[in-house]
């Protein structure tokens, strides 16, 4: 079963500096048919204005992960990290018992449009880390790299994985999906089909009791799946 939730379905908020759609409720804006999936508990899709950003705030309990599409992010701690954040780049931050973070707009020219992805920890109260890598754009191409999960490159503490895919016009990829385990779908840029429904950018999709998960691209796209619990 695949059900899709439109792009221009989700929340929005617009700010001078900030535009944001979001997959589930956040903040201010609540739908209580769209709180979470699974342990996906926040998916947003931001563009920051130059220069313009979050400034320092708290976090806890919580596996925060950082994807960006176009720009760069500036990001700094309360546990000493710093740095930027480039397209092919995965950040990572478990706030467990807390953590205190800013991230910017690491340009003073060029806005920067990012996923802001939360996932529900194994339990909380678990000691904070950060973590930040590249993955080489042959690793992403035309398949689905396994980028984050407990037995990934970037550890997530949660029986979740993320995957990411970059692929090019006309390519068809597959994911099995094992028993018990449920699957979300977000199309980061482009246009797919995912088990024979369309999806375009900004779109996803609740995918459960599938054992496979068929994607074919109808122009270059970047997608994310999310295997879950």
């Amino acid at each position: 079963m695949v059900q899709i939730r439109p792009s221009e379905e989700r929340g929005q908020n617009e700010m001078s500096w900030l535009k944001t759609r979001f997959t589930f409720s956040f903040d201010q804006y609540y739908d209580p048919s769209h709180t979470q999936f699974r342990s996906l508990r926040v998916l947003n899709e931001d563009v920051v204005a130059a220069g313009q950003g979050f400034g320092m705030h708290p976090h806890r309990d919580m596996e925060i992960l950082t994807w960006v599409l176009e720009g760069a992010v500036q990001h700094r701690d309360n546990m000493g990290n710093s740095g930027v954040i480039r397209p092919g780049e995965l950040q990572h931050m478990t706030a467990g018992t807390g953590v205190m973070h800013s991230e910017f707009n690491a340009s003073s020219k060029d806005p920067v449009h990012l996923l802001q992805i939360w996932i529900l920890p194994e339990r909380n109260g678990l000691k904070p880390t950060y973590e930040q890598l590249a993955f080489a754009d042959a690793d992403l191409r035309n398949q689905f790299a396994l980028v984050a999960g407990p037995k990934a490159p970037i550890t997530i503490r949660q029986n979740a994985n993320l995957y990411i895919a970059r692929l090019d016009a006309k390519v068809k990829v597959e994911h099995t999906l094992d028993r018990n385990r449920h699957a979300w779908i977000q199309v980061a840029r482009g246009s797919i089909r995912v088990n024979g429904q369309g999806l375009e950018a900004g779109d996803g999709a609740a995918i459960s009791n599938e054992t496979k998960i068929r994607v074919e691209s109808a122009e270059p796209s970047e997608v994310l799946l999310f295997d879950l619990a």
